[in-house]
């Protein structure tokens, strides 16, 4: 199995959706993950956003990507 580490966290499935995206077409695979009960419990206090991972190897490109997604 592939190490994946986390390149960066929103507020919301739809924001991190969004970053998916942006990366699947910069051809980095990855994954949205948060512990919100399935998204029908965002409030709760042990949540920490919604996560956007990719490999490890893949990583510095992935937040290169975000970083010019977030300048647009």
């Amino acid at each position: 199995m592939e190490e994946l580490v986390t390149v960066a966290r929103f507020g919301s499935h739809i924001e991190a959706d969004l970053a998916r995206s942006a990366l699947d077409a910069a051809g980095i695979a990855a994954v949205v993950t948060a512990d919100d009960g399935g998204g029908q419990r965002p409030h709760l206090g042990f949540t920490q956003g919604v996560a956007v991972l990719v490999r490890h190897e893949d990583a510095d490109t992935a937040r290169a990507v975000l970083a010019g997604v977030e300048e647009r």
